[in-house]
C-alpha cells in the first residue's frame, strides 16, 4: 500500500510542516479536533469565552446596542420604511402602488364586512380590521408584496370561539345598548391574541387546513344564502350538524334571499374566473365584489326588500373610529387555548406568502421582524375592535397583478377603507347580508382549487400526501382547531418516523480521490481489511438510540446483534476480517440528547473492551459538547476526534500499518 497515489511521508518531530499554508500544499498531516483548534482556532481566548456566563455575553451585546450607532441600527431593523423609502423609485413605482392599493382597498370593503359575519360580529368591525392592521404592517412589515387584513380561516376560527365563549341569546331580542355590550365583549375576548407564539407549519398542513376550512365557510354561509336564521353550530362535527339543520329548515327558506344569492353568485363566480384567466391582459382586475355590493344595495333600496320580504340587511355603519378598548385580563385563561392555533395560522400563512413573493422578486424577508409585525398588528388593532388578521392569498395575488411594488400600496388601500368609515358608510345601509355570504363563498375559490395539487404531491412525496389528507379529513370532520392540532401532531410523527428509518452507510474510498462514498453506489471503491468507516445520517436521541446500537453491533460484530439486525448497506463480506479500527462519521448527526450521548459512550467502552480502536469524525460543536459532558473523554482520548473522515481514515491507515508509520493519504 506504500504506492497509493497521493501518499507521502509526514514530517517528523524536527521537520518543518507546511500545515499552516494548506492552499499551497498538495498533502497534509491528519488533523484532530485539538490540533485544528491550536492552528486555526483562538486557543487562548476560547476558554475565557466558555467560562464567561451566557447572561454576561447577552448583557454585553445589549449594552453595545444602547450606543448611538447601535440604537440607529436597531431603529433601522424595527422600522423597515427607514431602509426602503430613501431608495424608493417614485417615477417607476408610485403609479403601480397607487393603482394596486386602490384596487385592493376596493376589495377590502365588501370582503371585510363579509368576513365579519364569519366572526359573529357586526360588519363594521371587518372595516376596522381592513384598516388598522394594514396600516401597522406597512410600517413594520418586510414583505413588499404582502397584503394583510381579514382572512376567512381566521375569521371562521374566531367566530367559533366567540359563539362558544360569548353566545348570543337564543331569543335574539336585544336592545341597542345590550347589542353594543355583547359585541364589545366578543371583541374583547380576542384583544390579547398575539402572534408571538406562532411558528412555521409545514406546507401540506397549511394547505389542507385552508382547503378544509373553505368547506366549513361554504356550509356556514348556507343559512344566510337561504334566508334561514339558524344558530351557529360549534365543536366537533359542526359541519354535518349545520348541513342537517339546513336540510331540516329548507322548506322555510326565503325566496327573496334565495334569488339574491343566486344572482350574486351568477355574477361573482364568472368575474373571478375572468380575472384569473385574463390577468395578463387586464390592466386591473374587474372589481366584481364592489359592483355587486352597489347593485344589490340599489336594488334593495328601490324595491324595499327589507320591509316587504324581510331581507336581512347590513344596517347603519357607525362613522369614524371606535374608542380604544382595553381587554379584561380576567378573560385571559379562557382564550389562551383558542389564541394559540390562531397565532400559528396567522404567522404560518403570512410568512409562507411573504417568502414566496420574496423569492419570486429577489429580495429577503426578516422572519423575526415579520413575527414582530404580525404580533404588534394583532395586539394594537385589537384595541380598536379588530378581530385576528393575517396576510391573505387572494388580496396578495390581486396586489401583485395590479402592479404593486412596495409596502406603500398599503397606504392607498387604507385610504379607501378610511373614506368608507368617515363618509361612505351610509351607502351600504341597504346591503343584503346574503350578498356578503356570496362574497365569502366566491373568495374560497383558490382554497378549493388547492386540491388539484394532490396528484403532483402524491408523485413527489407520499408522506406529505398522507399529512395533507389526514389534516384535511380532521379539519372537515372535527373542527378547524382540532384539525390543525391533528395535522401538526401527525406531521411531527412523520418526522420522527423518518429519523428512525434511516440507514447506516458503510463508506469506501474512491480510487485515485479523497472521496468516501457509500459502498452501495459503486463496486470500484477501496475497502481496507480491518477498517470500517460508517456514516450515521440522523439525529442521535432517545428515539434512535436503539437502532444506532443494533446497527453498530451488526457492523462491528459486537454481541449477538450481527445476526439479528435488519439489512443495511454494508456488503455481506464486509466483516471477513475482524474490525480493528472503526471510523464513525458524525457529520449527519445534527444533535444528540443525553440518551444518545450515553449510547456513544457505551459504544466507546465496548469497542475498547473488544480491542477496536474507535475514531469520531466531523462532530459539530453541539454534538461534541454533549458527548463530552456525558463522559466521552473518559473512554477515548482527544487524539481520537478528527475534523473530517479523510483525516480519521489516514490515522486509521497508519494504525493498521498499511502505509508505514509516517505515511498519510489525506488530500487537500
Amino acid at each position: 500500500m506504500s504506492g497509493l497515489p497521493g501518499a507521502r511521508t509526514c514530517p517528523g518531530p524536527g521537520e518543518a510542516s507546511d500545515l499552516k499554508s494548506p492552499l499551497s500544499a498538495k498533502f497534509r498531516e491528519p488533523l484532530t479536533e485539538t490540533r485544528f483548534q491550536q492552528l486555526f482556532g483562538d486557543a487562548e481566548q476560547e476558554p475565557e469565552l466558555l467560562a464567561e456566563p451566557r447572561w454576561s455575553r447577552l448583557w454585553r451585546r445589549r449594552a453595545s446596542a444602547c450606543s448611538g450607532p447601535g440604537a440607529w441600527r436597531l431603529l433601522l431593523a424595527r422600522l423597515p420604511p427607514l431602509r426602503w423609502l430613501p431608495h424608493y423609485r417614485w417615477r417607476a413605482w408610485l403609479l403601480g402602488d397607487a393603482v394596486a392599493g386602490l384596487t385592493v382597498g376596493i376589495v377590502h370593503v365588501p370582503q371585510g364586512m363579509a368576513f365579519a359575519l364569519l366572526t359573529s360580529v357586526p360588519p363594521v368591525f371587518g372595516l376596522y380590521t381592513s384598516f388598522f392592521p394594514v396600516l401597522i404592517y406597512t410600517l413594520l412589515g418586510t414583505g413588499r408584496h404582502l397584503s394583510t387584513g381579514t382572512f376567512a380561516v381566521l375569521s371562521l376560527m374566531t367566530g367559533s370561539a366567540v359563539e362558544r365563549l360569548v353566545p348570543e341569546p337564543l331569543s335574539g331580542n336585544l336592545s341597542g345598548i345590550e347589542k353594543e355590550q355583547l359585541d364589545a365583549q366578543r371583541l374583547g375576548m380576542f384583544a390579547l391574541q398575539l402572534g408571538v407564539l406562532a411558528t412555521f407549519l409545514s406546507e401540506p398542513v397549511v394547505k389542507a387546513l385552508t382547503s378544509g376550512a373553505a368547506l366549513h365557510v361554504l356550509v356556514s354561509q348556507l343559512p344566510s344564502l337561504l334566508g334561514v336564521p339558524l344558530p351557529r353550530q360549534i365543536g366537533c362535527f359542526a359541519l354535518f350538524k349545520t348541513l342537517a339543520a339546513v336540510l331540516t329548515a329548507l322548506p322555510r327558506s326565503s325566496p327573496a334571499e334565495l334569488t339574491i344569492s343566486a344572482l350574486s353568485l351568477a355574477l361573482l363566480v364568472p368575474v373571478k374566473e375572468l380575472n384569473v384567466r385574463f390577468r395578463d391582459r387586464l390592466p386591473t382586475p374587474i372589481p366584481g365584489e364592489i359592483a355587486m355590493v352597489l347593485l344589490a344595495s340599489v336594488l334593495c333600496f328601490t324595491s324595499s326588500l327589507d320591509t316587504r320580504y324581510n331581507v336581512q340587511i347590513v344596517g347603519l355603519l357607525p362613522g369614524g373610529f371606535p374608542q380604544p378598548l382595553l381587554p379584561s385580563l380576567a378573560e385571559l385563561p379562557r382564550i389562551l387555548a383558542d389564541s394559540l392555533p390562531m397565532a400559528l395560522v396567522t404567522f404560518a400563512v403570512s410568512a409562507s406568502l411573504a417568502s414566496i413573493y420574496a423569492d419570486k422578486y429577489s429580495y429577503t424577508i426578516d422572519s423575526n421582524q415579520e413575527l414582530l409585525a404580525h404580533g404588534v398588528s394583532n395586539l394594537v388593532s385589537s384595541l380598536f375592535s379588530c378581530f385576528p388578521n393575517s396576510a391573505t392569498l387572494a388580496t396578495t395575488s390581486l396586489l401583485v397583478d395590479a402592479g404593486g411594488n412596495t409596502q406603500l400600496a398599503g397606504l392607498f388601500s387604507c385610504m379607501v377603507v378610511l373614506s368608507v368609515l368617515l363618509w361612505l358608510g351610509p351607502l351600504f345601509y341597504y346591503l343584503p347580508k346574503a350578498v356578503l355570504a356570496c362574497i365569502n363563498i366566491s373568495s374560497m375559490r383558490q382554497m378549493f382549487f388547492q386540491m388539484r395539487e394532490l396528484p403532483q404531491l402524491w408523485r413527489i412525496s407520499r408522506v406529505d400526501f398522507a399529512v395533507w389528507m389526514v389534516t384535511w379529513v380532521a379539519v372537515v370532520t372535527l373542527s378547524v382547531d382540532l384539525g390543525l392540532a391533528v395535522g401538526v401532531v401527525f406531521s411531527m410523527m412523520t418526522v420522527v418516523c423518518r429519523t428512525q428509518r434511516v440507514q447506516c452507510l458503510a463508506l469506501g474510498l474512491a480510487e485515485g480521490t479523497e472521496l468516501y462514498r457509500p459502498l452501495r453506489e459503486s463496486h470500484k471503491l477501496l475497502q481496507v481489511p480491518g477498517l470500517c468507516i460508517l456514516s450515521y445520517p440522523a439525529p442521535l436521541y432517545f428515539g434512535t438510540r436503539g437502532q444506532f446500537r443494533r446497527v453498530l453491533e451488526w457492523h462491528l460484530g459486537l454481541g449477538e446483534g450481527r445476526k439479528e439486525a435488519p439489512k443495511t448497506d454494508g456488503p455481506p463480506d464486509a466483516a471477513a476480517e475482524p474490525v480493528r479500527v472503526v471510523v464513525l462519521d458524525c457529520s449527519g448527526v445534527t444533535f444528540a440528547d443525553a440518551a444518545g450521548a450515553r449510547e456513544v459512550v457505551q459504544l466507546a467502552s465496548r469497542c475498547r473492551d473488544a480491542g477496536i480502536h474507535l475514531l469520531l469524525a466531523q462532530c459539530n460543536a453541539s454534538v461534541l459538547g454533549t458527548l463530552t459532558q456525558a463522559g466521552l473523554l473518559d473512554r477515548v482520548t482527544p487524539e481520537q476526534l478528527f475534523v473530517s473522515v479523510q483525516d480519521a481514515a489516514a490515522h486509521a491507515l497508519e494504525r493498521l500499518e498499511l502505509n508505514g508509520p509516517k505515511t498519510c493519504t489525506v488530500w487537500v
